[in-house]
């Protein structure tokens, strides 16, 4: 019986391996260039819905974080604020006391002069901006919240009653969501007692005028300054464990961020030693198939024949 010498057959099956082991190779070059299973996350297979889970957990968790960061930064600039104004009343306090022996006109318009600038700055630091907002308005951050020339904001005289007319904004209390159940109240109005009581007692001053000061004027606002001083002093501290509760905040989300990018991360890198051997094994494959490739390609009938 004479046999059938074919070689298409052998040489078509020997192509299809040499370019399976070139394409196996070329995945792991690329793993290990990239150090990630797929670049896709339809080479993840079944672990494609749980990293895409994750992942959304985190751009959530860092929207939070960012959250608290901001207004962490808004609390200290109010903090900072809310020192200024203790110094204001402290410099106030001080020139009250010294006032009881000012028995001059020139005396008492200098302290007269000296609230009115007190009086003003008070003012400018309860309208302070930043980033766009007016930190002490509420909810209404695009309104100065201090006017000191509204109309129905009377010029206080002794004895003064409380009056918070000068207030533009709302009373709404500043918020931010800092986690997916957790929402952290922030920050104080302008129209809060201490600020009222100071924004008094500077006026009280500024409207004194004549060759002596009205020891009732004087006692009313020195009593106004401390009540002021107390109050604030109290406020910064409200505002110190807000910022404690915002910097808890960011280092609870940065630490669940750091957690899942490593459960991700677990699920989405290779074994960088294994991919290397596994590539050398591969890599002597594939030359193994092209030589076996190139021998089957130069055979011929008279190879057989001989």
């Amino acid at each position: 019986m004479i046999g059938r010498v074919a070689t298409f057959a052998l040489n078509d099956r020997m192509i299809s391996a040499a370019l399976q082991a070139q394409a196996e190779t070329a995945s792991l070059q690329l793993q290990q260039a990239s150090g990630k299973i797929s670049e896709d996350f339809g080479g993840l297979g079944g672990t494609s819905r749980r990293v895409l889970d994750l992942q959304t957990s985190i751009r959530q968790s860092q929207s939070y974080s960012a959250a608290a960061t901001g207004a962490l930064g808004r609390i200290e600039v109010m903090y900072s604020a809310a020192s200024q104004m203790t110094d204001l009343l402290t410099s106030l306090r001080a020139d009250l006391t010294a006032a009881s022996t000012a028995t001059d006109e020139a005396s008492v318009s200098t302290l007269a002069s000296s609230a009115s600038q007190g009086l003003a700055e008070l003012a400018a630091l309860l309208n302070t901006n930043y980033e766009g907002r007016y930190l002490f308005a509420g909810a209404a951050t695009d309104t100065a919240p201090v006017d000191l020339d509204a109309a129905d904001w009377p010029t206080p005289t002794t004895p003064s009653t409380a009056s918070t007319a000068y207030y533009r904004g709302d009373d709404q209390i500043a918020a931010v969501k800092v986690g997916s159940e957790q929402t952290v109240q922030y920050g104080v109005t302008a129209d809060a007692a201490p600020f009222e009581q100071a924004l008094r007692a500077f006026s009280l001053v500024a409207g004194l005028s004549g060759s002596s000061v009205d020891p009732d004027t004087l006692t009313e606002a020195l009593d106004l300054a401390l009540s002021a001083l107390d109050g604030i002093t109290a406020i910064q501290t409200k505002l110190s464990f807000d910022a404690a509760t915002m910097e808890r905040a960011v280092d609870t989300q940065t630490e669940f961020q750091d957690q899942a990018s490593g459960l991700a991360s677990d699920l989405t890198d290779v074994d960088l030693a294994a991919v290397t051997a596994e590539l050398s094994v591969r890599q002597a494959q594939l030359e193994a198939s092209y030589s076996a490739l190139a021998t089957i390609q130069k055979l011929s009938l008279l190879d057989y024949l001989r």
